[in-house]
This record gives C-alpha cells, sequence and structure tokens, in this order.
C-alpha cells in the first residue's frame, strides 16, 4: 500500500512541476501564509532609512538625520537628496537609477492594490526622482555619482558624520556613459507614468526629461565604467554593456510616450541590442529579460503584433526557471530559494518574482500560457513560484528566518550598515570620528537602530546564514533588493484578502 501510495504523490508531484492545465485564473485567491500587508509597509518604509539629504518632517524612521547638504558643491551644482545605495554613504547613480525604475515598475503593476500604501511608494519614488532631474539638469552632463567609495569604504561612519572627500562625478559627450545615462531615462520615463493622474505637472517634468537623457545615452555611446573605471569598479562596474539599458530605456520611453518613433527604434535595433540573447539574470547591471517582459506586455495587450518575438524571448526565460523542464538553468538551495550568486543573492529572487508575478498578469489578461517543450507552464504555476520565493524571503525556510529586518519573530540583528549599526544622533549627539566606527563593525552585539524593512543577501547555496556585520555579501541591505518586493508583496497582500 505503502509504495502505491508513494507512487501517487510522485506523480502528483510531477503534475504539479509541469503544470496541470490552469482553470482557475480568473480568481487567484491565494491563502495568506504571511502578513503580506505589513511586509508591504515595511518594504516602503525602509526607504526612508536610506534617503539623503534634508529629510522631511514627515520621515518615519526617527533615527535618521540630514546628511550630505553641501552633496554637488566641489562642481558647483545641487545634487543634495536621493539614497545611499546600501550599508556605505556614497550616492550611485547606477544603481538608483534602476531602484527608481522598479519601484515605478511595482506601483503601475500592483499600485492599485496598494491602498494605503501607494502614497509613500510615491514619495518613495519622488525622492529619486527629484534627484535624478538634478543630476540631468544640465542637456550635455550627467552625474551620475556622489562620494569617493574608495575612501568611503575606508571609513565606518554615520552619513550624518560623513567627512570623507564628496567627489562629484559625471559623463558627458567626451565620456559617455550609455547605460547608466539609458537607466536614468527608464527611471524618468517609468515615473512619469506613475505620476499622471495624481500630479501631471511633474509627470510631464519627468516625461521631457526622460525623452532628453535618453537622446543624450543614444548619441553617445559608450559604458560608463570606461572612463569612470577607478570610481565606480568594481562597485557598480558595467559588466553586461551598455546595450540592454539602450533597448530597457526605449521600452519604458515608448510606454510613457506612446510616440511611435521609439516602437520603430526597438524594431531596427532589437537584435543589435540583444533582444534574443539568453542571459537569464536580471538586476541593477543586466536588463534584457526586464526588457522582454515589458515588450511582451505591448504585444500580449495592446496587441502590436510588430512585438510578436518578445513573447518568445520573455517565455524563454520562464522556461530557464522552472525546475524538471528541459530548460531549466536555474539552481535552488536544498530549502528552494532561486540562487544565482553568493554576493547579494536576494536581489535576483526579488526581481525574479516580480518579473513572473507581472509575466502571470499580462499571460491571464490574454488567456495566454508558457510553452516549454512539451511542457505547459499557466500563469497560476508563475504566481506560486514568485509566492513560495516570497514565503521563503519572510521566514519559510530552515532556519525559520525572515530576511527582511523587524519582519516576523526572528530576523537579522547584525546587518552590514553604517547608520544602522553605530548609535543614532540622538542618542549620541557627538561625532564619531571615521575610524572609530569600526569597533561598530566587528562588535558581536546586534544593531543599536533597526532599519525596518531592510532585505539583506540573504542565506548561502546551503541555506545558511551567519548574521555576522562584516559579512556584507549576505548581511547589506540594497535598495535595488526591495524595490521589486514591493510590487510583488501588493500583489500577495492583495489576492490573500489582507488589502
Amino acid at each position: 500500500m505503502a509504495a502505491s501510495c508513494s507512487l501517487i504523490w510522485f506523480l502528483l508531484c510531477v503534475a504539479i512541476a509541469v503544470g496541470l492545465p490552469d482553470h482557475s485564473h480568473h480568481s487567484h485567491h491565494i491563502a495568506a501564509s504571511h502578513d503580506y500587508r505589513d511586509a508591504l509597509t515595511k518594504s516602503i518604509l525602509f526607504f526612508e532609512g536610506q534617503r539623503s539629504g534634508k529629510l522631511p518632517p514627515n520621515q518615519r524612521l526617527q533615527w535618521r538625520r540630514d546628511s550630505g547638504l553641501s552633496d554637488g558643491s566641489e562642481m558647483n551644482v545641487d545634487l543634495v537628496g536621493g539614497y545611499y545605495d546600501a550599508g556605505d554613504n556614497v550616492k550611485f547613480g547606477f544603481p538608483m537609477a534602476f531602484t527608481a525604475t522598479m519601484l515605478s515598475w511595482s506601483v503601475i503593476e500592483f499600485g492599485g492594490m496598494m491602498k494605503t500604501e501607494i502614497q509613500h511608494a510615491r514619495e518613495a519614488i519622488r525622492w529619486a526622482t527629484d534627484y535624478l532631474l538634478k543630476a540631468t539638469a544640465d542637456a550635455n552632463v550627467i552625474y551620475v555619482q556622489v562620494g569617493d567609495a574608495n575612501r568611503d569604504h575606508s571609513c565606518w561612519e554615520r552619513p550624518e558624520d560623513m567627512d570623507t572627500p564628496r567627489t562629484v562625478l559625471k559623463i558627458d559627450g567626451n565620456n559617455p556613459g550609455s547605460d547608466v545615462a539609458a537607466e536614468t531615462a527608464a527611471a524618468l520615463a517609468a515615473a512619469s507614468i506613475v505620476f499622471r493622474r495624481s500630479d501631471p505637472i511633474y509627470s510631464r517634468l519627468l516625461r521631457k526629461r526622460a525623452i532628453q537623457v535618453f537622446a543624450f545615452a543614444d548619441k553617445y555611446r559608450g559604458p560608463y565604467s570606461n572612463g569612470l573605471k577607478s570610481f565606480v569598479c568594481p562597485f557598480y562596474c558595467s559588466y553586461s554593456g551598455y546595450q540592454d539599458e539602450l533597448l530597457w530605456g526605449a521600452a519604458w520611453l515608448h510606454k510613457a510616450t506612446r510616440n511611435p518613433a521609439y516602437l520603430n527604434y526597438i524594431q531596427t535595433n532589437g537584435q543589435t541590442l540583444g533582444a534574443d540573447e539568453s542571459d537569464n539574470t536580471f538586476g541593477w547591471d543586466n536588463k534584457h529579460v526586464g526588457a522582454r517582459i515589458l515588450l511582451s506586455k505591448a504585444f500580449l495587450i495592446q496587441n502590436l503584433k510588430s512585438l510578436h518575438d518578445y513573447k518568445g524571448h520573455a517565455d524563454s526565460f520562464i522556461c530557464s526557471l522552472i525546475p524538471g523542464t528541459s530548460f531549466s538553468q536555474t539552481q535552488y538551495t536544498p530549502g528552494g530559494l532561486l540562487y544565482k550568486m553568493s554576493d547579494s543573492n536576494m536581489q535576483y529572487v526579488t526581481s525574479t518574482s516580480f518579473l513572473l508575478l507581472t509575466y502571470a498578469k499580462y499571460l491571464t489578461f490574454s488567456s495566454k500560457v508558457v510553452t516549454c517543450g512539451g511542457v505547459t507552464v499557466t500563469p497560476k504555476k508563475l504566481r506560486s513560484i514568485a509566492k513560495q520565493q516570497v514565503d521563503y524571503l519572510l521566514g519559510d525556510n530552515p532556519l525559520k528566518m525572515s530576511y527582511m529586518v523587524g519582519y516576523g519573530q526572528r530576523y537579522p540583528e547584525r546587518i552590514h550598515h553604517r547608520g544602522s549599526s553605530l548609535p543614532s544622533v540622538s542618542e549620541h549627539p557627538q561625532r564619531i570620528p571615521c575610524s572609530a566606527g569600526f569597533a561598530a563593525l566587528t562588535s558581536p552585539a546586534p544593531n543599536p537602530n533597526v532599519l525596518v524593512g531592510a532585505v539583506i543577501g540573504g542565506p548561502d547555496a546551503e541555506d545558511r546564514f551567519p548574521d555576522q556585520r562584516t559579512d556584507y555579501s549576505q548581511s547589506e541591505p540594497a535598495t535595488y533588493i526591495n524595490a521589486p518586493l514591493v510590487g510583488a508583496l501588493a500583489y500577495l497582500a492583495h489576492s490573500s484578502g489582507e488589502l
């Protein structure tokens, strides 16, 4: 009896793995295993802990104070504001722009499900886009970084005490940076869609600037890490080149402006910009997969026949993720977490979960599925994979630990983050000098300030996590880890009836 039972279970598991026909795509109600609404609130609150500049009266994370108030002054420009990317005090324009694009995409797809959080999500986007508008105010120059990362990393100090050089880096016609410029254009274009109804004047400003910045990116071609190598590498070196950003930027401008010139640009340049390359990693460096999913929407929902191929390109990405198909190229930990690399792996978990839920939405709308060889993969299957990844992040894992700070009973307490690990200005008003802070870096004590909502790099390939502050690859949070998670959590909170 036991043998036949286990055989039945085996067959059922295989059926689930390959995706049985999905007859329920009109009601995607899911059972909530987590308080997704609480996680959504916290995932957006995190961005307030990363703010640079003059903090507003409604700042909720009270342990942070004003910082970087003279940023840009060495070049006589105002570059106050924006976000610190991770646990340090540098403002890197490349990941900041990607963060803004993904926050905006989260709101575009799932903002209708965010209820009271929509306002906070818009504020998080605007904190980035206000800065990006300053950085692109001169039509022939884009300021892409404030701070010397090498000097910054030789200190462990609060942003409020910063005394390392606030070096200003720029790209221009002589020193191009199509990657960072086109990503900035994508961010401005995506945000213009977010603010179209709530603030039409701001939306028009963003759209106009996006057009200008994309033209600059396309005209002066080259990766920004060629000219700025000693400053941006190895931190945010452009490893994938700039072609992916040009395709991604054009896709967002097509969506934001509805100008046929961008559709023409995509049709003419898509192949040379790598539309059908099989690079299946989506993050701050490589945008190909995101561009494929975004352009497939125009085919699936707006019925733009000329973008038919992007459905195929998007499908091949999906097939690379599905365990048990011949196309699968994806590694999972024993506990079931998508595992791409040892350094800040959780960014791929959140970005992939977002793309799965977004593509499931497009497929459902157009009554389509994905075919991986002989295997049919339904929107329902994509949602279940995404939910499983988010649930792992929130605590359904071998360590029973949430990888979002402040969520759940057990979460990382020693994150690699200067402001969180040092006593706050209200607790310790005196300046803490550059090297004095290193005692906090190596201390075994929990961080005194809880950076609520921060999602960190996460466990290793064997589901292990030491919770050590010195281990930046596993313990450091980053804005681009959280940004796509905001959309995924909004969907899960709504579909489980919490919002």
